[in-house]
């Protein structure tokens, strides 16, 4: 059986990273560690390598909207590939931008998404329904801007007037659309696209200079950024950013993807609720979970989002309240128990959690090591803890989040397994 663990471990033991051909040529440098690491007098198997990497298999295009502490498309696919077939049904409890969920569509997979933040479903649903370029076009330019459409919060310091108005007629189109039950799947294509471009570093978003587009800063914070880089907002054309963002989304995408895409489609279930209570999940029916829970207090996600939450009418503040940010890992511990409780009853028997975590708090917390005892307790087995091997990118440095630093040094997944019944 594939997804049985001894074939799991054996992979791993013996993993060695395809190159760009896809040919697996074995070396010193690529061979897998095995070491265990024990806890509370049990000891787990230990694999470290690179078993992923961007450089492997170039992601799709459809993955390229940036949101604030998310994870490679390659570690999700690394799973499903090993431990899932096409049709069956893969799950996230932490969506966020919607990597695993779409990565699993892409591959064939049926796919359940939640996330607190409805953010999350905005940002993934409609990259499963693909539009024609044609009609984004049309859409974009039969919205007029309208000058009754205004912000009710002052944004001048991010968006040259006249691109203002545009971006303010857009927001309430669509959210007139939305209020009448009328948004269909090119409006929803246009606000996901059009939430991404808010803010950014860089001509292709609709802001001026700020940083990294994976967070808003205050208000406050950008006019200090103006003054200190002595900038104005520019013009920027909101209906042509749109455009070329959707150009780049659509780019490469081949047949097979694209049905795979509808069939998933068809089939999904998202949620916007508690990842401890998802009762519109059937038991016994997810076949793999691949996700990345809050870690602690690193990322404030509802505070990063604020820019976000206002173009899709959100209360941030709302939603901030609802997500688990907690400083003291006991806290942070009962909520995850709870977490595997439930997708401990979700899962079918044989199936698997990879559950990934990291170093945080300059690497004095390990999460993999608080992470193995509450899926023990919950009835999972732990098959194994998989360390990837890992350059820190561009972004990570911009914010400071390098092996000393704070944030998450290392892939660490632990993967546990629901034994047969």
């Amino acid at each position: 059986m594939k997804r049985d663990p001894f074939f799991v471990h054996e992979y791993l033991r013996m993993f060695s990273l395809p190159d760009q051909d896809g040919q697996t040529t074995l070396q010193l440098d690529q061979t897998t560690r095995c070491d265990t690491l024990c806890i509370n007098d049990d000891e787990y198997c230990r694999y470290t390598n690179e078993f992923w990497t961007a450089r492997q298999r170039q992601a799709s295009k459809l993955h390229e909207i940036s949101y604030r502490a998310c994870f490679k498309p390659q570690l999700p696919r690394f799973f499903i590939s090993l431990l899932t077939e096409p049709g069956e049904r893969v799950y996230d409890p932490f969506t966020g931008r919607g990597t695993t969920p779409l990565e699993a569509a892409l591959l064939g997979r049926q796919i359940i998404s939640n996330d607190i933040n409805p953010l999350s479903r905005i940002l993934t649903e409609p990259r499963l329904f693909l539009p024609v370029y044609e009609e984004i076009k049309a859409r974009l330019y039969a919205i007029p801007d309208n000058p009754e459409e205004t912000s009710e919060i002052d944004l001048s310091m991010f968006y040259h007037p006249d691109t203002l108005r545009t971006l303010c007629s857009i927001r309430g189109y669509l959210l007139d659309r939305e209020k009448r039950g009328e948004l269909d799947r090119t409006d929803a294509w246009i606000r996901m696209v059009a939430t991404n471009r808010l803010s950014g570093h860089s001509p292709g978003f609709f802001s001026v200079y700020t940083l990294p587009p994976n967070q808003a800063v205050s208000p406050e914070r950008q006019i200090t950024i103006n003054r200190d880089r002595n900038q104005i907002p520019p013009y920027r054309d909101v209906r042509e950013i749109i455009l070329k963002k959707s150009r780049s989304l659509l780019q490469g995408i081949d047949q097979k993807q694209r049905e795979n895409l509808i069939r998933a489609a068809d089939s999904s279930l998202f949620i916007t609720g508690d990842a401890r209570r998802t009762p519109e999940i059937p038991d016994n029916t997810v076949s793999l979970t691949v996700t990345s829970p809050p870690f602690l207090d690193i990322v404030q996600y509802a505070t990063d989002n604020w820019l976000r939450c206002w173009f899709n009418g959100l209360d941030a503040e709302e939603i901030g309240k609802q997500i688990t940010i907690t400083r003291k890992l006991a806290d942070w511990e009962a909520v995850m128990g709870e977490v595997f409780r439930e997708l401990f009853r979700i899962t079918r028997p044989g199936g698997y959690v990879a559950f990934e975590v990291g170093e945080v708090r300059n690497g004095s917390v390990r999460l993999d090591e608080h992470v193995i005892p509450l899926g023990i307790t919950a009835g999972f087995t732990c098959t194994a803890v998989i360390i990837n091997q890992q350059d820190f990118t561009k972004t990570a440095n911009i914010w400071g989040v390098n092996n000393m630093s704070v944030g998450t040094n290392t892939n660490r997944i632990v993967l546990f397994f629901k034994n047969p019944e």
